[in-house]
C-alpha cells in the first residue's frame, strides 16, 4: 500500500539554517530517503516552499478563483511530503517517526487511495 507523510511545521521551530544544528536536522531527512529507498518503499519525497509562495484554487459557481497563500491560518504549515510504500500502517508510522520535524511538529500518515482497482 503507498502511504503519504505530509510534514506540518512552525518555521520558528526548526533550527535556523545557517546554525550547525541544520546539518544534523537535515541529515535526519536523507537517512529516511536511504532508508526508504534500500527497503524498496522510496516513491517520492520534497520540501516546499513557504505558503506566501502559494497559491489556492477553488471552483464557486462554474468559476475558478484564485488566491494568494495557504487558506488556513496556523502556526504550523505543510513543509514537505513523503509518498512511501509499506506492507502495514505500523510500517507506515516507523518510517514517519524517523522524520526529524516530528521532534516539535506533526507528521500526517494517510493510506493513498488505489483507483487501479487492484
Amino acid at each position: 500500500m503507498k502511504y503519504m507523510a505530509l510534514i506540518y511545521e512552525d518555521p520558528s521551530a526548526s533550527p535556523d539554517t545557517k546554525s550547525p544544528e541544520f546539518a544534523a536536522f537535515m541529515a535526519g531527512y536523507m537517512a529516511l530517503g536511504k532508508k526508504l529507498q534500500e527497503d524498496g518503499n522510496w516513491i517520492a519525497g520534497e520540501g516546499l516552499k513557504a505558503p506566501e509562495t502559494a497559491t489556492c484554487l477553488r471552483r464557486r459557481g462554474g468559476k475558478v478563483e484564485t488566491m494568494d497563500g495557504p487558506f488556513a491560518e496556523t502556526r504550523e504549515q505543510l513543509g514537505g511530503f513523503y509518498l512511501f510504500k509499506a506492507d502495514t500502517l505500523d510500517q507506515a508510522l516507523a518510517y514517519a517517526a524517523m522524520i526529524p520535524s516530528a521532534d516539535w511538529g506533526t507528521v500526517e500518515v494517510r493510506p493513498v487511495m488505489d483507483y487501479s482497482g487492484g
